[in-house]
């Protein structure tokens, strides 16, 4: 889109990435979207209605839900004063729905398809986009080294070895399946070939292949993922995920993130404690 080593619109691409590892250890989380408020239309609406409104919120989620909640009781300019007192009120008070209106689009990576199964059983609240199998070519796909693993020298020797065959017989068969394909359908297009051959060999690939998935959620949709997945109970990968995300959100709106914790578990693993549970 740009050129090489140049930057546009905020947006920079290395002239020449450096080279990736085959073995992922820990997933990778990148804020990409995030809400703005629109100054001029909260102010026509506040002259509209002949109201006064200030806000100490400096996230625009934080501002956004505040005037959402504000909005059910017409309360602007009275009770609290503060942004933060306003949505610890909205938590302790269980009204989550209000957190629906903040969204934030994360772009996950480092992650395996063990561990997307479990992510997009959460459905309310959510969007998902995930590399495909079918259409990107996974000969040279790394691998996620599950957290037990990275504890003992010995089984990961053993589980890479593994991996490397099953490396070697996804190549095989995807080629082995185009040439098949190719023969069977001559009048197929290239393009169609491949994915015809992806798809049948994609079989043979195991949870442990790292996958890219971009994810919109709103706060409240990220507060019961948050609260589910960074349990010490929850499996290991996904936790450390969960921790990611919040270490993430918490920086994004500190007011609606403000009673969500990130702390270290017994079994010397941070994991996730939210105070006000089930908003």
């Amino acid at each position: 889109m740009f050129p090489a080593g140049r930057e546009q619109g905020g947006i920079h691409r290395m002239a020449t990435p450096p080279p990736l590892s085959p073995y992922v250890t820990g997933p990778k989380v990148y804020v990409v979207g995030r809400q703005t408020v629109v100054q001029e239309e909260v102010g026509r609406f506040l002259s509209d209605e002949a109201l006064l409104f200030t806000t100490d919120g400096r996230a625009a989620a934080d501002v956004l839900t505040e005037i959402a909640g504000r909005t059910c009781y017409m309360s602007f300019g009275k009770g609290r004063n503060t942004n933060q007192e306003y949505l610890e009120n909205i938590l302790t008070s269980k009204h989550g729905s209000v957190l629906e209106h903040a969204v934030w689009c994360l772009l996950i990576t480092g992650v395996s398809r063990s561990l997307t199964h479990e992510l997009v059983r959460h459905r309310a609240g959510f969007g998902y986009s995930q590399l495909s199998q079918r259409y990107v070519d996974e000969s040279e796909a790394r691998y996620v080294v599950p957290p037990l693993y990275q504890e003992s020298p010995e089984l990961r020797a053993r589980w890479e070895q593994v991996i490397e065959q099953l490396r070697k017989a996804y190549r095989e068969l995807a080629e082995a399946s185009s040439t098949f394909v190719q023969q069977k359908h001559p009048e197929m297009a290239p393009r169609d070939r491949r994915k015809w051959a992806r798809q049948a060999a994609r079989s043979i690939l195991p949870n442990a292949c790292e996958t890219k998935i971009f994810v919109t959620g709103n706060s409240r949709a990220w507060r019961h993922f948050l609260e589910q997945r960074g349990s010490p109970h929850a499996d290991t990968e996904i936790r450390r995920l969960a921790v990611e995300i919040a270490r993430a959100l918490k920086k994004e709106s500190p007011s609606i993130f403000q009673d969500v914790e990130v702390y270290d578990e017994a079994d010397a693993l941070p994991a996730v404690r939210v105070q006000h549970s089930k908003v």
